[in-house]
């Protein structure tokens, strides 16, 4: 271990991490008021192209999990950089849904190449502060959308709209990340050193546990990725720049992650998951009947009830089933982004229906959507927007309902085994 250098790797994991969340920052800031209207998609048809990246994610963990002991982690790696070059330049270059599909889903498989070899190589190289440093690590994903988020509004600010400039942006940090990991020798994932058999592994994620915790980070994915990749959208007619609520969402992440190291270290998982649950329940409620200023203060609440979600469910997972290795970090942020991916889709459909909902009788979507500003019709189409974004945030405080309840029962059931 004395050839790992650990802080060089660690800094390089961040930075691949950032690229991943640019993706995530950029495409929610014209999820829907670009990409709908350039290439005239339905929202529910933008929800299954940004959905992709999700399910290409999915299927990198699923495969590049098991892969990681057996090729390693470089390779990996190498099979991110590529990944997410090529998804990168085929998004600038697409003309329409598939074209955008395929780009996305490339960008997917970088996506969850980068967690699948990342997540093991922090916790082989930090044994004794799991959580902490996933926790550290994973505050660079908001920080990323952050930079994405104000990448879109300065674009839009000084005049460059075209989306494609901001996608070409995130080719710099790709080549940045893949410079840093060049020629680094990497450790054995845990797993090996601690002398866990393939068959142990294996055996730990089918364990009731795992399973239970696999099934809670679907929901918790669901909250935050869900959410947060349409948050522009549902509230655009709430705030003039509603980017940046996603930048100001993702900021409060950031800082959580990044300085709530002692908190984490000194309190209970199941703790840190229920009041996070709570938080998240109370910010949605409260995003999906406040109004103006106070639209950020309700995004707040959210947001700090998000930010330690996916850290705190791999470092939970790492630290009470230890034996379920690299394949079990990876079958959690896989399962993670697959409840991301179901969501995609599922909150486009909510915001079309609740959209059609709030239209006065008589009147078309087609002629509304394309009214010009100004006019009647363009108030109308705004009014009916504005009524299906706060009611779709209503429909999805349902998941954090149910998380409450998931983890109260896995605090006192940990209490009574402890």
């Amino acid at each position: 271990m004395d050839a790992i250098k650990k802080t060089q790797l660690f800094n390089a994991s961040c930075v691949a991490l950032v690229v991943t969340a640019l993706a995530f920052g950029t495409r929610g800031g014209f999820v829907e008021g670009v990409w709908a209207k350039e290439f005239s998609l339905t929202n529910e048809q933008v929800g299954w192209i940004v959905g992709t990246a999700f399910w290409g994610f999915t299927l990198a963990m699923v495969f590049g999990g098991p892969l990681v002991d057996i090729i390693g982690i470089g390779r990996i790696i190498a099979i991110a950089f590529f990944c997410h070059v090529i998804g990168i330049v085929m998004t600038i270059l697409a003309t329409g849904f598939w074209t955008l599909f395929i780009s996305t889903l490339f960008i997917g498989i970088a996506n969850g190449s980068v967690e699948a070899a990342c997540n093991p190589l922090i916790t082989s190289m930090y044994t004794d502060e799991k959580t902490r440093r996933l926790n550290r690590f994973h505050a660079w994903f908001p920080t990323g959308v952050v930079m994405g988020g104000l990448v879109v509004y300065l674009f839009n600010n000084i005049g460059l709209t075209n989306w494609r400039w901001a996608m070409g942006v995130m080719l710099l940090p790709t080549l940045a990340y893949g410079l840093m990991f060049f020629n680094k020798k990497f450790p054995e994932t845990e797993r090996v050193t601690s002398g866990f058999s393939y068959k142990d592994m294996l055996k730990a994620c089918v364990s009731p546990l795992f399973l239970f915790m696999a099934f809670c980070m679907i929901l918790t994915a669901a909250t935050e990725l869900g959410t947060n990749q349409w948050i522009a959208a549902l509230l655009s007619n709430v705030s003039d720049n509603p980017i940046l609520l996603l930048v100001w969402i993702s900021g409060i992440m950031a800082l959580a992650r990044q300085f709530g190291g002692t908190f984490i270290h000194n309190t209970k998982s199941t703790v840190i998951l229920l009041l996070s649950a709570t938080l998240a329940f109370i910010g949605l409620i409260l995003m999906g009947y406040t109004h103006g200023v106070m639209v950020f203060v309700s995004a707040g609440i959210f947001a700090l009830g998000i930010a330690f979600f996916w850290p705190t469910m791999l470092g939970f997972v790492s630290e009470n089933i230890p034996e379920s290795g690299a394949l079990g970090l990876a079958i959690m942020g896989g399962i993670g982004f697959l409840g991301g991916a179901i969501a995609q889709p599922t909150l486009g459909a909510i915001f079309d229906a609740q959209t059609a909902a709030a239209l006065p009788a008589g009147q078309s979507i087609e002629i509304l959507r394309s009214a010009v500003e100004g006019t009647q019709e363009a108030a109308t189409w705004a009014a009916a927007q504005f009524k299906g974004g706060v009611m779709t945030l209503r429909y999805v405080a349902i998941v954090p309902a149910v998380l409450i309840v998931l983890f109260t029962f896995l605090h006192f059931r940990k209490r009574k085994t402890a």
